[in-house]
Parts: structure tokens; C-alpha cells; sequence
């Protein structure tokens, strides 16, 4: 199937489909990052005790194990590395633990691991009794996370630091966010509302037009684009980045549309609640589906290769 020749598939089934079409056996492996200039894949181990796997990526795709530890949290779903190639974060959701991991020059954990928690909750009885980071972005220097249980976006220095976080409206939830320069693009799980901010200035849209309940998962940016998953309605979400306008809103080709990923013309959806990655073709922006369907257990993420 031509989708799984560009993609690495990480999910709630019995491991990681590689562009080969292999299985890496791994459990829980709900979220992949890539080194940004070593070919070496991360994985998160979506445990109450937090795992995180270090993969040496060889010819054709294939997965060799590299490194593990521990993610010094609970349920990790979150894994991202600094530009630089030196640095990794992981956010465990469970207990809002932010760790940070040095990399040595084959991608692997050197050192000990540094460990950031966090105080706080928000006004949603269930979801916010306390910290849950959802999401690490490093950008201009910093870390960015994402705190669903507290309605910040917290931001440390590389060396654990902590700075005023940015706080958000009381129940908004934010779950994923992405940069574009000084503007920061942010989604609520909670509140479904896409949040522009840029400097002291904020502007807000609806993350879907469709009825019923939405919890948004995730967002990214391509071009004049931005472009958000829609979890309820199953929908993808297409937004200009200049003002949130809206530019469509088409089916996510799925059920429960947990991640997506933009690669050229094309675009992958990870819908994890039925079981298949749908690929579409981005004509003028707006996803189109080209038929293309790839059966996997439970995806939660899709990285291109």
C-alpha cells in the first residue's frame, strides 16, 4: 500500500509499522519524533511507569535498538528533539512531568535526565484536578509545553530553567500548538478553539463548524495553511494562518483522528479509533482523499520517513 512507504505508524497496537512494512515491536508507542540530522527514531512508551526507546534507523527503514530509559513520568505521549541534535523532551501526561535528555553524538541518552514538574489545575472537574503536559516544542531557544491540567503554555531554558509561563483562558485545554516566528498557534482539547497569539494581541476560532461535541487533537502549519484534526466530529479543519478564516472542513477518512502528518502534496491522518491512516492530496490547501487506506491497530501518530 503506497502510504506505508513514506511513513512511520506509532500507536496503541503491537508496536511501530515501518516504511518497509515491518513491525518494531514496542508497547504502547504512541508517539515518534526524529533526530533532525542522525538517522535515529525516538518512541514514548505510553506506561504509568514512562518509557522512552532510542531506534537506529537502517537501510530500507528498519528499526534497531539503540538506547532506552525511562521518561521520569507517567504516560508519556509527547517526544520532541532541540534543532541542534543535543536535546530531547518528553511529556508524560499522566503527571505533568516534563524530562529532558542530553544526546550524544550517536542519538543516544547520555547523562542524567532533567526533571521538570509542575503545580496547578484548571476549572474542568475531570480533566484538570492537576498538571497534564500534552505536548514539548522547542522554538527560538526555548521549551515550550503545553499544559492541559493548568491552561499554560509552560517555557524553560535548555537547562531546566523555568520562565513565566503563558497563561490561557480557564478551561481552554491546550493539547498541541505550533510556532510560525513570533506567532504561536494553539489548540484546546477542552474549550475546541484554535488560539492565535502574537506578542500582547490574541484572536480565537472554532476548531470545527460541525455539531456535537469536539475535542481537538491536533494542528500544524503549512504555507499559508493551518490545518486542524477534529476528534467527535472526525473532521479535518483547514484555517488561513493569517487570520483564521476558514477554508474548509472535510471527514478525516476515519474514526477519532489522533494525529496527522503534512509530507509534500500530501497529507496522512492517523484515525485511531478505526483503525486506518488515510491519505489525502492538498490541492490548493483543502485535503482531497485519493482512496488510499492503510489498516493499522489503533494509530495514534504518523511521522514521514
Amino acid at each position: 500500500m503506497p502510504p506505508v512507504k513514506h511513513l512511520y505508524i506509532g500507536g496503541y497496537g503491537p508496536g511501530i509499522v515501518t516504511p518497509g512494512g515491518e513491525l518494531t515491536r514496542l508497547t504502547s508507542s504512541s508517539f515518534l519524533a526524529a533526530h533532525p540530522k542522525l538517522p535515529v527514531l525516538y518512541a514514548v512508551g505510553e506506561l504509568a511507569q514512562g518509557w522512552l526507546t532510542a531506534f537506529s534507523v537502517e537501510e530500507g527503514g528498519a528499526l534497531l535498538p539503540l538506547d532506552e530509559r525511562p521518561s521520569m513520568g507517567d504516560s508519556p505521549c509527547h517526544v520532541a528533539v532541540d534543532p541542534e541534535g543535543t536535546l530531547l523532551a518528553v511529556a508524560n501526561y499522566g503527571d505533568g512531568v516534563v524530562s529532558l535528555h542530553h544526546l550524544d553524538s550517536r542519538g543516544a541518552f547520555e547523562g542524567r535526565p532533567i526533571v521538570l514538574s509542575n503545580e496547578g489545575s484548571g476549572p474542568h472537574p475531570e480533566r484538570q484536578q492537576g498538571p497534564h503536559a500534552h505536548q514539548t516544542v522547542f522554538h527560538d531557544g526555548l521549551l515550550y509545553v503545553s499544559d492541559l491540567g493548568t491552561d499554560q503554555i509552560r517555557r524553560y531554558r535548555p537547562d531546566g530553567e523555568a520562565l513565566e509561563p503563558l497563561r490561557l483562558t480557564p478551561g481552554t485545554g491546550p493539547r498541541h500548538m505550533v510556532f510560525s516566528g513570533s506567532r504561536l498557534y494553539v489548540v484546546g482539547e477542552l474549550d475546541g478553539i484554535v488560539t492565535l497569539i502574537d506578542g500582547e494581541k490574541s484572536a480565537g476560532t472554532l476548531a470545527s463548524r460541525a455539531e456535537g461535541v469536539n475535542h481537538p487533537s491536533h494542528l500544524d502549519l503549512d504555507g499559508d495553511f493551518l490545518y486542524v484534526a477534529n476528534r467527535g466530529p472526525d473532521t479535518i479543519t483547514v484555517l488561513r494562518a493569517e487570520d483564521l478564516s476558514l477554508v474548509a472542513e472535510v471527514p478525516s477518512g476515519g474514526e477519532w483522528p489522533r494525529h496527522f502528518a503534512i509530507d509534500g502534496d500530501r497529507l496522512y491522518v492517523a484515525n485511531q479509533h478505526s483503525g486506518v491512516v488515510t491519505e489525502f492530496a492538498l490541492k490548493d490547501g483543502v485535503p482531497e482523499p485519493t482512496g488510499q487506506v492503510l489498516e493499522v491497530d489503533s494509530p495514534s501518530c504518523v511521522l514521514p520517513a
